[in-house]
């Protein structure tokens, strides 16, 4: 990618078809690009009118991607400048590497959607690490196979030639997976699956690309190489992801002293991205890994400084050039399929797609295997197709094919040829028939649908409820440490990159502030200013025209004027509660006369139910026959603690009641059983005929406690009496469905 930036050191000399348009500059000895009849992009006058007139009729959009149709004028205006008998330009490597790819990944850098990036970002680095790899190496080691058995003009082709033509293929493209992706509105995680795969494979493609062009000119590769290219990867991925940190927080630290001149804040915004691209590439380090590393990092803190006239124009810049960029890739690589030169292998190309197509299914099938051991939310059969049928190939496979010189690659037109037939199934094949397989197989595709203040406050207490619940537990998951991050961003970072008092207020404040400013902006930009509700709190005007405060002012952490906001934010945005015709409060409630009465009648009704039974079951103890000598042996010898013989068996025991309270269940006086002969009085005729004999409890003198003062009853024998006499037996169980106030009460 990058051995033709100018002032980078070249490890082979220039090929002649690089060479067309230079010239020697005597003081420097570089090579710069000149602008010759054959570099001048002549296809860009038609591209205003073919991207209007594609999405004017509805009947072609729905079935073409637009990506197909700026192909399809590419082929055609390159066939119409052949047939005039000009040579049709050629889309040349340092062309699109550093003017035609920056503008799309920094748009898609600095519009990167965050939070699901990062939730998914350990599966999103397999399918980019792991599957790439397995993808260059397995099509690399087939396509040898190939070449071995394909006959004569295979031979010549070896190992090292098919890994970096394996490398150059097998990375998935973002600017293709973003024509066709946004077209179809696929729901948010296979998108950002697809996308961010596309996009962090490219320290993956790049570090294969250059070890694999460099060792085709060792005469012996060493274990001590292979080391070196392997570490070499972590240098280029993690150098990348630095150099865009770097240049993002120097964005971030001049927009802070921007407030004076909102003129030329966007350019910061453009000025820096570009920078950080440039200066990864001038150290061969992945410039895609920099442009988002610095798009992700310099946003917040931007967005946070700049006003919104500046932040209008900077969305609205990036996406008409990211736009052009992308009309013009796809046009270019119409014209230069037309002006190139192509050398046709039947069973190189076939094969090459066929193993393409092989490699992406197995590698998504397999990762996914292993991916979802370890997800929560599981990727379906139905993720795993569309993942794998939305590799598709772009323009970054033919601009590195088109790098390779002819010195030591003789094979240089084969394999542009497959690139170029590859990327022309997977764009018009894969991308033209997506739509229909999403919309047959009900895959779940992007709710258009605004975030509003109540699932933020919701989504915000879910983060901490989390992070609380993984405290407790004693396990730093992702979201431990992301609560870290927050903390240390708000105590350190946010008061070094963000001016004035915007840096300490609190994020319920700040995400409506953001919220109003994007309804003001879109209402001026819709014409409808006077449909601007009278709700709109002076906050936003305060935002929309700041105004200077005085330098020495002393903020509090968090003053009233900020509470009375957030209960205002919360009144007037969270949903209100339903009013109801009584309110069930303590202090307010208003009792009602009858249901107090009507309350105590059920609770005598239920005592008098519970008195009831228990007198039956007490009152229907059979009375004691004498036992016969050796019934009496009996007993004695099974349980002679618990048996005692009586000594006047026609003695009969006695309940004594209560006359304080004779309805309550708590009448009954278990203690106070005893048989009548152990009060010392003969039995009578008439006790002896009724059988229980009930007498009046006698009341306690006074300073006597009732229950712990020892009674006539507390001897053991009475005791063990009164054990066998208390036990009323098994009660019946109410029946199922019987009410609980029986019916003639």
């Amino acid at each position: 990618m990058c051995s033709l930036l100018p002032g980078t050191p070249r490890m082979h000399p220039v090929p002649a078809e690089c060479r067309e348009g230079w010239e020697l500059v005597p003081d420097s000895g570089r090579g710069v690009p000149l602008q010759t009849a054959s570099s001048i992009p002549a296809p860009n006058l038609c591209f205003p009118l073919s991207s209007p007139g594609f999405h004017v009729i509805p009947s072609v959009s729905n079935i073409v991607p637009e990506s197909c149709l700026l192909i399809v004028v590419g082929l055609l205006v390159g066939g119409l400048i052949k047939g005039v008998g000009e040579k049709p330009p050629i889309l040349k490597s340092d062309i699109f590497f550093l003017f035609l790819l920056p503008p799309i990944i920094l748009d898609a850098g600095y519009f990167l959607p965050l939070r699901p990036f990062t939730e998914n970002l350990g599966t999103i680095l397999i399918f980019a690490v792991v599957g790439t790899l397995w993808n260059a190496f397995f099509l690399g080691g087939l396509m040898y196979a190939v070449c071995q058995l394909g006959g004569p003009g295979l031979n010549h082709i070896g190992l090292l030639a098919n890994l970096l033509f394996g490398s150059i293929i097998s990375a998935v493209d973002p600017v293709a997976v973003l024509a066709v992706f946004e077209e179809i509105h696929i729901n948010e995680l296979l998108h950002i699956l697809v996308f961010g795969e596309s996009l962090l494979n490219d320290a993956v493609t790049v570090v294969l690309y250059h070890l694999f062009e460099e060792f085709a000119n060792f005469e012996q590769v060493t274990i001590l190489d292979i080391i070196l290219g392997f570490l070499s990867f972590f240098v280029v991925s993690l150098g990348g992801v630095l150099v865009g940190v770097i240049y993002g927080v120097i964005a971030a630290f001049t927009s802070r002293f921007t407030s004076r001149i909102r003129v030329i804040e966007p350019l910061f915004v453009f000025l820096y991205s570009y920078m950080a691209y440039l200066s990864a590439e001038l150290f061969h380090l992945s410039g895609i890994m920099a442009l988002i590393a610095a798009g992700v990092v310099m946003r917040p803190y931007v967005e946070a400084n700049i006003s919104h006239k500046s932040h209008t124009t900077i969305k609205y810049f990036l996406k008409m050039w990211s736009s052009v960029s992308e009309t013009l890739i796809f046009i270019f690589l119409g014209v230069s399929t037309v002006a190139g030169h192509h050398y046709w292998n039947w069973t190189f190309v076939i094969s090459t797609l066929f193993f393409c197509l092989i490699a992406r299914v197995l590698g998504v099938l397999v990762l996914t295997w292993f991916i979802n051991k370890f997800r929560i939310v599981k990727l379906t059969p139905k993720d795993q197709f569309i993942i794998a049928y939305g590799g598709l190939r772009g323009a970054i496979a033919f601009s590195l094919g088109y790098l390779l010189d002819y010195e030591h690659f003789s094979m240089r037109d084969m394999f542009l040829t497959a690139i170029i037939t590859v990327i022309f199934f997977t764009v018009f094949v894969q991308g033209m028939t997506i739509r229909p397989l999403v919309d047959l197989l009900a895959v779940k595709k992007k709710q258009e649908t605004k975030r509003s203040i109540n699932e933020e406050i919701h989504t915000q207490f879910l983060d901490h409820l989390l992070t609380g619940i993984e405290d407790i537990c004693g396990h730093y998951g992702h979201h431990h440490w992301k609560d870290k991050l927050n903390r240390f961003n708000k105590k350190y970072v946010k008061k070094c990159l963000i001016a004035g008092e915007r840096s300490k207020e609190p994020q319920l404040i700040a995400f409506y502030h953001k919220m109003e400013m994007k309804q003001a902006i879109e209402l001026v930009e819709s014409g409808g200013i006077g449909k601007i509700p009278s709700a709109v709190s002076t906050v936003s005007i305060q935002n929309i025209n700041p105004q200077t405060l005085p330098l020495e002012r002393v903020i509090p952490a968090l003053s009233k004027d900020k509470e009375e906001e957030i209960r205002k934010i919360l009144r007037t945005n969270l949903q209100k509660t339903r009013q109801r015709l009584r309110s069930y409060n303590r202090h307010t409630l208003v009792a009602d006369p009858y249901e107090e009465a009507w309350n105590q009648m059920l609770l005598r009704r239920q005592k008098a139910r519970q008195l009831e039974q228990k007198m039956n079951n007490y009152l229907t103890v059979p009375a004691h026959r004498v036992d016969s000598p050796t019934m009496s042996r009996a007993r004695i010898g099974s349980d002679p603690l618990a048996y005692e013989p009586k000594e006047d068996s026609e003695n009969l025991p006695i309940i004594t009641i209560d006359p304080a309270s004779p309805q309550s269940p708590e009448s009954v006086d278990l203690m106070s059983e005893e048989p009548k002969g152990c009060s010392g009085l003969p039995p009578s005729p008439e006790e002896d005929e009724e059988g229980l004999v009930m007498r009046v409890k006698e009341p306690s003198s006074p300073g006597t406690d009732d229950v712990f003062t020892p009674g006539t009853s507390d001897s053991p024998s009475n005791q063990r009496m009164l054990r066998c006499l208390s036990d009323p037996g098994p009660r019946p169980e109410p029946e199922e469905g019987e009410p609980f106030i029986p019916k003639g009460q």
